[in-house]
């Protein structure tokens, strides 16, 4: 029996997500634009739910392109709120046009987002060892700092938690806890590309 993270359990989608996604390490613009989205989004709500309508933001963002999020106009935005497979929020769509604009300006400036966003933690995971779920922090300095350089930037819906939530999914931290058998597999596969 495999031991897992606690809040993967309940949920055979959670599962998939736990095992095969979250605290891996992720380099992908577009990937890392996706997570940063979904994180937004989930604020005020659940991770199971945006889980269960990332197929249709993926769809509904084209496959989360910031060069052709960059270019919505206000039809393409009354389109999405009336998207039934999305978080119809205006405030949370918005966002999305307009943090995608600020990470083609971060793309110009860094060269990549991969580049910017990793150089809040020197580039490399931080290896933590949390024991149970609540030893784990809802943000951290790091959080705190990306949060504000983020929104220096002009991103919306980045404070210091959603910014934490973002980094354990992109695998910036190794968040899982000691026990859980993805743990060790992480860490070993980190320490063997260095």
């Amino acid at each position: 029996m495999k031991i897992r993270c606690p809040w993967a359990k309940e949920d055979s989608l959670l599962i998939e997500y736990h095992d095969n996604e979250w605290g891996i390490p992720v380099h992908d613009d577009n990937l890392l634009f996706e997570f940063l989205v979904l994180e937004g989004a989930q604020a005020g709500l659940s991770w199971i739910t945006v889980l269960r309508k990332r197929q249709n933001y993926r769809e509904a963002f084209d496959n989360f392109d910031p060069a052709k999020i960059a270019s919505y106009n206000e039809e393409k935005i009354e389109e999405l709120i009336n998207n039934s497979g999305i978080i119809r929020n205006r405030r949370k769509i918005i966002s999305t046009v307009t943090n995608a604009k600020a990470v083609l300006k971060i793309q110009e400036e860094f060269d990549s987002f991969d580049t910017y966003i990793w150089q809040f933690v020197g580039g490399k995971q931080v290896q933590n060892n949390w024991k149970t779920p609540a030893d784990v922090p809802s943000f951290t300095i790091e959080s705190q700092k990306m949060s504000l350089d983020l929104k220096k930037r002009g991103f919306k819906f980045v404070g210091p938690t959603i910014c934490y939530a973002f980094m354990q999914a992109v695998g910036m931290v190794n968040d899982h806890i000691v026990d859980c058998f993805r743990y060790k597999k992480i860490k070993n596969e980190i320490k063997r590309n260095f």
